[in-house]
């Protein structure tokens, strides 16, 4: 059997080898321990994953500011964050000659109401979720003074990244985040240099990069996550999405991850509000092959890829990369079974509820499920309801509201 194009090396421009083409995307894992930071079943996760045969692994999102959190149970890494656990963290990611990168965020307006803390956008355009567009806080418009010390937390928290071990960040500009929230003309309504044209846009973006590169090593990966498009109508689409990657190419970052989505559209899990279908499987690819075929930034795309075929068909349209995240908590060994069996599917949720919210949140909570599961030494469930699973995830999600509120409480008394 000829040796297939996805366990191929890829070096980056900053030199780091990737031993084969399959990269752990980000998923929400939501298990931190009390400190929020990396509890032990997390690093048992990233363990399985490494020893799994992925080549390089991105973290879930680490909150950089413990008042600005994408849910409870999340991981923050700030600049006075003890690196102990952090250091444990990457080692652990790193076994099976492995290179891990630290995925690195603020939530923005996607910050769930009964947490409270900082609920910043670039203009006071909330979340709409329809019926449950209140379970989200009210958007506030940042000032300058809060956009500089938002670039100051990137650059920290990847100092602090890089300290403890970790071969790289990659900054989340997608999903509906912060800096995605800057780039959407949806949700972008300034009037100044953050603001109205494109190029004003992507700022934001553009100067947290600069302050990461001047504050790590020449040695020290740097990527993007970013939206193909928003899938919404007068949303960020592909076109803008190839013009921020042009304002990238002088800054001479390492990887672009192409994605898709947001909370209103999460097309990331294949659900798109503009009416535009996705591709059953790779759903992005279509758009990373236009965008990587115009730029010399390595690109990977992710979304809905499950077996080796697709893979295949990702790495041959000028795509560096092949992203999985929900094939790999469903199979944590799943680069090495398919070293020799190319036909193995990996399982996937298969959830046809109508209210495409309500089936985007089933989804998150089956996936964080099989995390948590694969934390503890135990089994995935291919059968698991997804009712069921909603609502204990809910119910979790609670609990964990209550600590993290708590801890806050503590820390800033």
């Amino acid at each position: 059997m000829s040796k297939s194009i996805v366990f191929t090396e890829f070096k980056l421009p900053n030199g780091q080898l990737i031993k084969n083409r399959i990269v752990k995307a980000a998923m929400e894992e939501n298990m931190s321990d009390e400190s929020l930071q990396p509890g032990d079943s997390l690093l048992n996760l990233y363990q399985k994953w490494a020893k799994g045969g992925a080549g390089l692994i991105l973290t879930g999102n680490v909150m950089v500011d413990r008042l600005a959190m994408t849910g409870p149970g999340g991981v923050v890494l700030e600049k006075q964050t003890e690196l102990e656990k952090f250091t444990r963290w990457s080692t652990t990611a790193k076994v099976n000659d492995t290179k891990v990168w630290m995925q690195i965020n603020h939530p923005g307006r996607q910050v769930y109401k009964k947490m409270g803390g900082k609920v910043y956008s670039p203009s006071d355009v909330s979340l709409d979720m329809g019926k449950l567009s209140d379970m989200f806080g009210e958007a506030q418009a940042m000032t300058e003074e809060q956009i500089q010390d938002l670039i100051q937390r990137f650059a920290d928290t990847a100092v602090q990244a890089e300290k403890a071990g970790f071969d790289g960040v990659q900054i989340h500009a997608a999903h509906g985040y912060l800096i995605a929230q800057f780039l959407s003309p949806l949700v972008n309504k300034r009037q100044d240099h953050w603001g109205g044209s494109i190029e004003n846009r992507a700022r934001l973006l553009v100067e947290v990069i600069k302050r990461v590169k001047a504050s790590t090593t020449k040695e020290f990966g740097i990527g993007v996550k970013l939206n193909s498009a928003d899938f919404q109508h007068g949303g960020f689409d592909v076109g803008d999405a190839l013009t921020v990657v042009q304002y990238l190419e002088p800054l001479a970052i390492d990887l672009v991850e192409l994605s898709g989505g947001s909370y209103e559209a999460p097309a990331m899990q294949g659900i798109t509000a503009d009416g535009r279908s996705l591709n059953r499987e790779a759903y992005f690819l279509e758009f990373a092959e236009k965008i990587a075929s115009q730029t010399k930034i390595p690109v990977m795309t992710t979304g809905g890829i499950r077996r080796l075929p697709i893979a295949e068909k990702v790495l041959q349209q000028n795509v560096a990369l092949v992203g999985i995240a929900t094939g790999l908590a469903t199979e944590p060994n799943l680069p090495n079974i398919w070293r020799t069996d190319r036909e193995f599917e990996a399982p996937y949720p298969k959830i046809n509820w109508k209210n495409k919210t309500f089936r985007g949140l089933a989804v998150m909570a089956y996936v964080k499920r099989q995390l948590r599961r694969v934390g503890a030494n135990k089994s995935v469930l291919t059968n698991a309801s997804p009712l069921f699973t909603l609502i204990k995830d809910q119910a979790r999600t609670s609990k964990l509201t209550k600590r993290y509120k708590s801890i806050v409480a503590k820390q800033v008394n």
